[in-house]
């Protein structure tokens, strides 16, 4: 990266003293609520979106219905960061459209010492990698993890040239600039290839539904339950969770296509009296998401290792002589509108496995000539498969292709970062 070699030279023989962000930023005010007499723009911990990082959305509020985390005050050029959840990276500068609106107190804000550092600097270092660890090692609580303010503004950044302020201010914008033109031109080539990815699945969805349209006397539609059998999960005790062990599928990891085991838990089967073999998940298999946020999502496992299923999880057993695997899981991919209606919607939805199975119909072509209906679902699910790869698969196309651009970007940003560390900083 020739921007990495001119980094070097500008760097060349310059002393860096590292500056925890305390040292750097100015105290920072809350607002008053009793002498306030216009309305305020409300930045609560979901105005920031942890994708783009910019502000999204807001409400208004007043001194007679601002909520009692509605509490700091923000201006241009202070950078925002959730303490809540805070390995999310919920982060953004503020810009002038919201300069002196109030912010949660979840946010921690860091309003830079401008004589000694540039915002954005501080920005980029708050997204480094190294920033991300600092801030697993130092949250704490399991089911609302945090970290305090004053962690966070312990955390230590590299300040070039500690005692030529303007020769610092240079050197910072310099590498500003350089992060700012790699931002700007992944975002570009990620805002393509997502428009692609959009594109593919609007091709895929609209063949699906094509592909699973029959005319009239072309199929029969039945009953899931006539051509499939239904599994659910097992009450896996969350107290007798393990680190290491045999891994249990939750709800949380059917992500609508296929099955994530990211943040997955384990047991040992010794733990439990009963049977927890016929609870086994293989290759192939396809599940749903019975109750919570993902309700009607659709799952494939892939992978050589088995796993095993958590209650609230459910896995179709296709009877082979009536149906295809791969066409009942395209068949449910175009149906999760219907099985979340199936759940009740709502704020709770919860889905039965008596109703899916019964009132749920899949359309079967050929339905008295099961060698004939076999092999026209095939058909049906191999063409489907090959949109579907390019579309949604984890490891092939697309989505592989972004999540490799992210990474590359990642991996060049913290290269422009990297700046040597005391020896005794090091050896720690």
């Amino acid at each position: 990266m020739r921007n990495v070699s001119f980094l070097n030279e500008l760097l060349d023989g310059i002393e860096v003293e590292w500056k925890a962000l305390g040292k750097l930023t100015l105290p920072t005010s809350n607002i008053k609520w009793r002498d306030a007499v216009r309305n305020y723009h409300y930045i609560d911990l979901t105005s920031v979106n942890i994708e783009t990082k910019q502000i999204t959305e807001t409400s208004e509020v007043t001194s007679k219905n601002a909520p009692s985390r509605a509490q700091k005050l923000v201006e241009k050029d202070d950078l925002i960061f959730a303490t809540t959840r805070p390995t999310q990276q919920r982060y953004c500068l503020i810009d002038e459209k919201y300069h002196g609106e109030v912010a949660s107190t979840g946010y921690c804000v860091l309003r830079a010492k401008k004589t000694e550092v540039i915002p954005k600097w501080i920005l980029y270092w708050i997204a480094s990698t190294e920033f991300k660890i600092y801030v697993e090692e130092n949250q704490s609580g399991s089911a609302y993890p945090a970290i305090p303010d004053g962690k966070v503004r312990e955390f230590k950044i590299p300040i070039p040239c500690p005692d030529n302020p303007k020769k610092s201010l240079k050197i910072q914008a310099e590498i500003v600039r350089i992060l700012d033109t790699f931002t700007s031109l992944t975002t570009e080539l990620t805002t393509e290839l997502t428009t692609e990815l959009n594109a593919r699945k609007k091709q895929y969805n609209y063949y699906r539904d094509k592909l699973l349209s029959f005319e009239e006397g072309e199929a029969e539609w039945k009953k899931l339950g006539e051509v499939c059998e239904f599994k659910n999960g097992f009450a896996f005790k969350s107290n007798l969770f393990k680190d290491i062990g045999l891994p249990i599928i939750r709800i949380a990891n059917i992500n609508g296509s296929f099955v994530t085991l990211a943040d997955v838990k384990y047991f040992d089967p010794s733990d439990y009296k009963e049977n927890t073999e016929s609870y086994l998940v293989c290759d192939g298999d396809i599940l749903i998401a019975m109750s919570g946020a993902t309700t009607g999502k659709i799952g494939t496992f892939s992978g050589s290792t088995a796993a095993y299923l958590n209650q609230r999880v459910g896995k179709f057993i296709p009877k082979e002589a009536l149906l295809n695997s791969r066409y009942l899981y395209h068949f449910l991919l175009s149906r999760t509108q219907e099985i979340y209606l199936l759940a009740g919607g709502g704020a709770q939805p919860n889905l039965s496995s008596k109703s899916l199975m019964d009132r749920l119909l899949i359309p079967i072509p050929f339905p008295n000539t099961p060698v004939k209906s076999i092999a026209e679902q095939k058909k049906i699910a191999d063409i489907l498969d090959k949109l579907d790869t390019l579309t949604n698969s984890i490891s092939d196309g697309l989505p592989r292709e972004i999540e490799l651009r992210q990474k590359q970007y990642e991996y060049y940003r913290d290269l422009l970062l990297s700046f040597p560390k005391p020896e005794s900083e090091e050896a720690a």
